[in-house]
Parts: C-alpha cells; structure tokens; sequence
C-alpha cells in the first residue's frame, strides 16, 4: 500500500469522491492496524454548496475545511455519531468528501455501512480532527493493485434542508453490490 500524496486530495471534490472508492483507509494502532475499503463516498464541494457545513463560513468546527487539503476535517452528528471527511482542493477552498462506508479488511468489528457506524468501528474520534492524512499513523493508502469496479452515482443522504438543488445533486458515489454500502 502507498499513502495518498497531498496532490491526490488537491483537486476537485468530485473526482477525488470517485477516486477514493477501492482505497484503504489505515488506523495503525499497537501491532493490529485497523483497515476498511472505502466503497462509499460523498462530494461536499464548498461554501457555494448549502449541505456543505463551509456554507456558514469559518467556525471553530469548519476551521479545518478551510485549511490545506488532505487532513482530517471529523465531526459529531447528532451529538453522539463522528462523521470522518478528507479535505480536497487548495486552502481556503473549504470542500470535503464524507466517507460513508468501508468493507472491513483488516481488526475491524461492527457495522461499517454508514459514516457513524463506519467511525465507532475504525476507533475514529474527534482526537484525529485535523490530522494530516499524508502521514503515518491514520491516512488512506492506493492498494498495490485495484480491482475494475463500476461507480454509481446518487443523491447525498440526509441533505434535504439543503433545498431541492443541492439535495438533488448526484455527489454521492459507491461500489454496487458491495454489501457494505449504507444505502440503495
């Protein structure tokens, strides 16, 4: 496995959404890492986007979302579910993509099918916020070698208050027929 370069993740959103479906993402912890196969992604692609939380400008919890791509942007949802993004394009951008499932492949026990579930299975947590996913440690690695996968395109999940443009809009992408996806 290779670590994603920051120039994987400074691009447009949309692509790196696609692009990150059959990538690993690692959790070393002790000697067991724990590792999913990303196969379910959304585009979330600035301020301009009303389901994207930069569309409120600069918080302490969007900070993140405005600095360089490639880092961690975790948040919590509903008060009780961390939801893991990966920042995309340049800084002051504010884009993200939000992975939304994996496929276990390595130390990983529970549900994986959903952001929140995705994240209390991987033991992620908003202690990783901002962590620079380019590094050793926590980051999302290419495999040594991909297998051919179609790509699906759908709506975003949950996004209705988004109003109907940007809830319409096809930026999430999955794997199908891959068990782990959260929804069909």
């Amino acid at each position: 496995m290779t670590i994603l370069p920051r120039s994987f993740y400074d691009r447009d959103t949309i692509e790196v959404a696609r692009d990150l479906l059959g990538k690993f993402l690692v959790l070393a912890n002790d000697n067991a890492p724990r590792i999913g196969r990303i196969v379910e992604t959304e585009a979330y692609i600035g301020p301009q986007d009303l389901a994207c939380h930069a569309s409120k400008g600069i918080t302490a919890r969007t900070r993140v979302m405005f600095g360089p791509p490639g880092h961690a942007y975790i948040y919590l949802v509903y008060g009780m579910h961390y939801c893991l993004n990966a920042v995309t394009e340049s800084e002051g951008h504010a884009s993200a993509v939000l992975l939304r499932a994996i496929e276990p492949v390595a130390n990983i026990s529970g549900a994986t099918n959903g952001p929140g579930r995705l994240c209390k299975a991987m033991g992620i947590d908003r202690r990783l916020n901002a962590h620079d996913l380019t590094s050793h440690g926590f980051h999302i690695a290419a495999p040594d070698r991909i297998e051919p996968f179609t790509i699906v395109r759908k709506p975003r999940v949950g996004v209705g208050y988004a109003g109907k443009h940007w809830a319409g809009r096809l930026l999430r992408f999955y794997i199908p027929g891959n068990p782990f996806v959260s929804r069909l």
